[in-house]
């Protein structure tokens, strides 16, 4: 890649690193693409859904002619013709607390692409444990988040929302609908984000909370401090299907 400052050394360290994207509906279409495209050595991708026509405002990979069919097997064939030098590792279940942290465990870096909290908390949790980064989206209607979580002793995911909320308190976006092109922006940020880290260009959006407003194109940056507690998990909980 011909950039300044972006030299043989930081690609040799893309071709080396693993990165988990845990989902593959909208927020993960960008961070996938490229990825893939950008020659990251291994990527893993956790997802047991289908394609359905209702997600192909935001789920810009798929096509007409994918609905019903498996996400994972659909992105992984789409992604293999873009680069098939990128080592792709389907992993074709939801993630649970029984498989979570064998299967972060193989990864440097995790990219949430998920659609609810209960998972976002597991992730978190496991990373912790587990001393990974993870790097959280997400995309509300108009509106969109995130942050670089868990990198080298930076806020968690629950330093940034220690509160809770029940699932009704934060529909999906199959409930209120969101904009088509917000999770494409978000994802790309993320996928940003993830050179960042891998690469050590930049200063990560570690300890701050990027909000972003569509309508206004505003943009709006809350720091936050890490909470010690948050830093010492030492086991997933007993289930996180409280917060689904």
């Amino acid at each position: 890649m011909q950039l300044t400052g972006f030299g043989r050394e930081k690609q040799e360290a893309l071709s080396q690193a693993r990165v988990l994207v845990v989902g593959a509906g909208g927020l993960s279409m960008p961070v996938l693409q490229y990825l893939t495209a950008m020659g990251v050595g291994t990527l893993g991708i956790i997802e047991n859904d289908r394609v359905a026509l209702s997600n192909l405002h935001r789920q810009v990979l798929y096509e007409t002619r994918d609905a019903g069919k498996p996400k994972l097997y659909a992105a992984i064939a789409k992604l293999s013709a873009q680069n098939p030098d990128v080592e792709l590792v389907p992993h074709a279940a939801f993630l649970r607390v029984e498989n979570a942290l064998e299967i972060i465990g193989s990864y440097d870096l995790v990219i949430d692409g998920c659609d609810n909290i209960g998972t976002r908390y597991l992730v978190n949790d496991a990373c912790v444990m587990l001393g990974k980064p993870f790097i959280y989206g997400a995309v509300f209607q108009y509106e969109g988040q995130l942050s670089v979580c868990n990198f080298r002793g930076s806020a968690t995911y629950r330093c940034l929302f220690p509160q809770v909320p029940g699932n009704a308190a934060v529909p999906g976006c199959n409930e209120t609908g969101v904009l088509g092109i917000l999770p494409g922006i978000i994802g790309s940020y993320q996928a940003a984000e993830a050179l960042k880290v891998i690469c050590g260009i930049g200063s990560p959006l570690a300890n701050q909370l990027l909000c972003i407003d569509m309508l206004t194109g505003g943009q709006l940056q809350i720091r936050c401090r890490p909470d010690p507690a948050n830093l010492q998990i030492r086991e997933l909980a007993a289930s996180y299907w409280q917060y689904f």
